[in-house]
């Protein structure tokens, strides 16, 4: 009993002096959750900084585009080192100091999916070696046509993927043309949407075509043909109405739009196996177009579809960029290059400044 009056005797007095039951000074635990409040998080360092030193760095899905970026920034790639073991899993490596860096990774994710792995590895090396900020530059955002659960049991991988990207360190992505726009919303970082209509549209008026309509291959590019339509001069809007049985299978059903004795742009976020859009293009010859030209962001071109796109007499001329590296050439294709498109983005996302004029026109 006597020891229990000492230690509230103790108590009594440490409190009389200002102290907390505990025995630690008063406002101790004011000032500590002050101090724990006030720590900037990961988030909030990697806001940007012009002061700090800006590097891009390439993946090997597409050097030749972030070498053409990197150039375009008047700077050369950052030095890394990509490495495949004998069982093929990979490794990555900086080879020079990324601390406090505003870091920019190239790499787009098609087929096979070594290109994404590689691309989070590129990031967690890049976060475990304390970058300021890690942005991950996607030109093509592979798996974004599996974005809804269109039959039961499947898997929504553009979710995953956008969760993976986020989980591994990137604050922020910058991509060109989605399948869908909707995509943006999967993502709880910043997400840099661009067009490469901003492009394109100049390498089509080159042609000098006259009483022109842009058509859509399916109903749900109709707001992308539309933004052409209008930059091309309120040329007249035609939509092909198609289904698929099954996966990179197409079947045109109707086309809805007056296309006789009209030069005709076919407008497409990406080719794969080509039997859709040259099975439009033949369908919108039938019906009486006239010169048919074929615009395409992401030139996938699974299988042969080059074989295919250089036989259909329909078409005259195919324009791709180059966020996908061409596997064949053909006479009918030519790349059109976005890297300038991107290389202003990163300039602009560095220096915290607005990078809507970019592709404003291209949303309307």
């Amino acid at each position: 009993m006597p020891l229990a009056n000492s230690r509230n005797s103790r108590i009594f007095v440490a409190l009389r002096n200002g102290a907390s039951p505990s025995g630690k000074a008063a406002g101790f635990g004011s000032a500590m959750r002050w101090f724990e409040s006030s720590r900037p998080s990961r988030r909030s360092f990697a806001q940007g900084n012009v002061n700090s030193e800006i590097k891009i760095v390439a993946g090997r899905s597409n050097r030749e585009i972030a070498e053409k970026i990197a150039r375009a920034t008047h700077r050369d790639l950052a030095q890394v080192t990509i490495a495949n073991f004998s069982d093929g899993e990979l490794w990555v490596k900086y080879e020079e100091n990324v601390r406090g860096v505003d870091l920019y990774i190239v790499q787009s994710t098609f087929a096979p999916s070594d290109t994404l792995m590689e691309l989070l590895l590129l990031i967690d090396a890049a976060r475990r070696a304390s970058a300021r900020r890690i942005t991950a530059v996607m030109p093509y955002f592979g798996y974004a046509r599996q974005d809804r659960k269109d039959q039961p049991r499947v898997a929504i991988t553009a979710k995953l993927v956008a969760n993976l990207l986020t989980q591994a360190g990137a604050d922020r992505v910058i991509t060109m043309d989605l399948h869908t726009p909707q995509l943006q919303g999967f993502f709880d970082i910043p997400l840099d949407h661009l067009y490469s209509s901003t492009v394109s549209v100049g390498e089509l008026q080159k042609l000098g075509m006259t009483n022109l309509a842009v058509a859509s291959p399916d109903v749900g590019g109709v707001k992308t043909a539309r933004a052409y339509a209008k930059m091309l001069g309120d040329a007249d809007l035609v939509v092909v109405d198609k289904r698929r049985p099954a996966h990179n299978v197409a079947e045109v059903m109707n086309i809805i739009g007056d296309v006789r004795g009209k030069n005709l742009v076919i407008v497409d976020d990406l080719i794969d196996t080509g039997s859709t859009f040259v099975k439009c293009t033949e369908a919108l010859k039938a019906q009486g177009a006239e010169t048919i030209v074929g615009v395409c962001t992401h030139p996938v071109f699974s299988g042969k579809a080059v074989e295919k796109i250089g036989a259909c007499e329909a078409l005259t001329k195919l324009f791709v960029t180059d966020t996908i590296p061409l596997r064949t050439e053909h006479e009918k294709i030519e790349v059109v290059s976005v890297a300038g498109l991107f290389a202003e983005a990163i300039i602009r996302t560095h220096e915290n400044q607005s990078i809507s004029s970019l592709f404003e026109k291209a949303q309307s």
